[in-house]
């Protein structure tokens, strides 16, 4: 709200009322008080019916005591201020604990302002009744209008305070419930009863439970970095070293689109989909990307989905496995130079790719069709008949693509 220009501490109008014609407006203004914020108090409630009422410790509705309280000390500075009618003290705590409410009943601000000058106006109107009736000059009693809207300023500042306290208090509350949540789905192995436990804390963060999600890993573009807005429906978790969210509904309509918007700038992975239960699962695969990122395996640049990239996952995570399956497959490349290892590993993993013979075998590789009979005749000679046997192929072909996926075909790794 606005505030209006802050009156005169000099010679103002009001300093120049009498102060008998002070004192008896004053003295009536507080005995009227109480029915004045009675009269406000019924206006709001005949505009806002839907407000709720909050009542103290005796009974008396929170309002009314913050409406009466409002107007005696505003009165009261009029009575003492020796210089004008402006500038008057705001009454802590209640007006703050208005705003608190509205932040925590969800509602804006905006009905609060809007009762809060509804409020002015009609004691302005009593205000200025009083004033005929003590003969108060109108100039001073226009100064006395500049003096309610400072006031009702201060009155909104205070419930500012108290809505800001109440939306901080409210998300930190929600992120606290939402990290439960996550752990609970995320957790390899739980205890009693996981889908009673799952739906009671998803419903105490309105958060409705999907029939399939996608977790995320994230690697944070600086320290600082702030989080990205990926949606309500999207739980986040900034508070690990690799954040991670859980992304429900994976597949529907708009949901790939907002989330590539929203993590521009970040780079990560994305776990493949899997029922709500096996979210866990989904995990583990989004880690096992961001390693592989992480050691320039695979594409660094941005946010990556693990289901377009399960040959890459498949194979180069077990690492040990593999290098010991490579061992016994490509021990007959044991005797031969590292370059003529490597052409005879290409063109023995383009072979069993294509099943083809030599000139279909030649076109991929790029080179002359004899120098492919050349090669294949060396390879029959190293593995002899097992070549032609389906697992030992398969097996080749294993392996020979995941040396080629990390850019090492040919090596014997391990090899003393």
């Amino acid at each position: 709200m606005t505030s209006r220009p802050a009156t005169l501490t000099t010679r103002s109008a009001w300093h120049d009322v009498p102060r008998l014609q002070v004192r008896r407006f004053a003295a009536i203004a507080m005995a009227e008080a109480p029915a004045l914020a009675e009269e406000i108090l019924s206006e709001i409630r005949r505009e806002y019916p839907h407000l709720p009422e909050v009542l103290d410790e005796s009974g008396e509705p929170m309002a009314l005591i913050g409406i009466r309280r409002a107007i005696e000390v505003f009165v009261q500075h009029l009575e003492h201020s020796d210089h004008s009618a402006g500038r008057p003290t705001v009454p802590p705590g209640v007006f703050q604990e208005f705003g608190r409410g509205e932040g925590l009943g969800g509602r804006s601000l905006d009905s609060l302002q809007a009762i809060y000058r509804m409020g002015v106006r009609l004691a302005w109107r009593r205000f200025a009744e009083i004033g005929q009736r003590v003969e108060i000059p109108p100039p001073a009693m226009y100064e006395l209008v500049d003096a309610g809207y400072e006031y009702l300023d201060g009155l909104v500042d205070q419930s500012v305070r108290g809505y800001a306290e109440a939306a901080a208090r409210q998300a930190g509350e929600r992120l606290r419930l939402q990290r439960r949540l996550m752990e609970l789905l995320l957790a390899e192995h739980h205890r009693g009863d996981p889908a009673e436990a799952l739906t009671e804390r998803a419903a105490r963060i309105g958060w409705p439970l999907p029939g399939k999600v996608a977790v995320g890993v994230l690697l944070r573009p600086a320290r600082e970095a702030v989080a990205p807005a990926v949606g309500q429906g999207v739980l986040l978790d900034m508070e690990y070293e690799q954040p991670r969210m859980v992304v429900p509904e994976p597949d529907a309509a708009g949901r790939p689109e907002l989330l590539h918007r929203a993590l521009t700038g970040w780079a990560g992975a994305i776990g493949p989909p899997v029922p709500l239960a096996d979210a866990a699962k989904s995990l583990r695969w989004a880690e096992a990307a961001v390693r592989l990122m992480e050691r320039d395996l695979l594409p660094a640049g941005g946010v990556l989905y693990c289901t377009e990239h399960t040959e890459a996952l498949v194979l180069l995570q077990p690492e040990e496995l593999i290098d010991d399956l490579a061992l016994r497959c490509l021990a007959p490349l044991t005797h031969c130079g590292p370059t003529h290892r490597r052409r005879l590993a290409e063109t023995l993993l383009a072979w069993l790719e294509t099943r083809g013979g030599a000139p279909e075998v030649a076109a991929r590789l790029g080179v002359h069709p004899q120098t492919v009979r050349y090669r294949l005749r060396q390879i029959r000679e190293l593995w002899g008949a097992g070549i032609d046997d389906p697992d030992r192929r398969f097996e080749l072909e294993l392996v020979l693509r995941a040396q080629r996926l990390r850019g090492t075909l040919g090596e014997l790794r391990g090899r003393r």
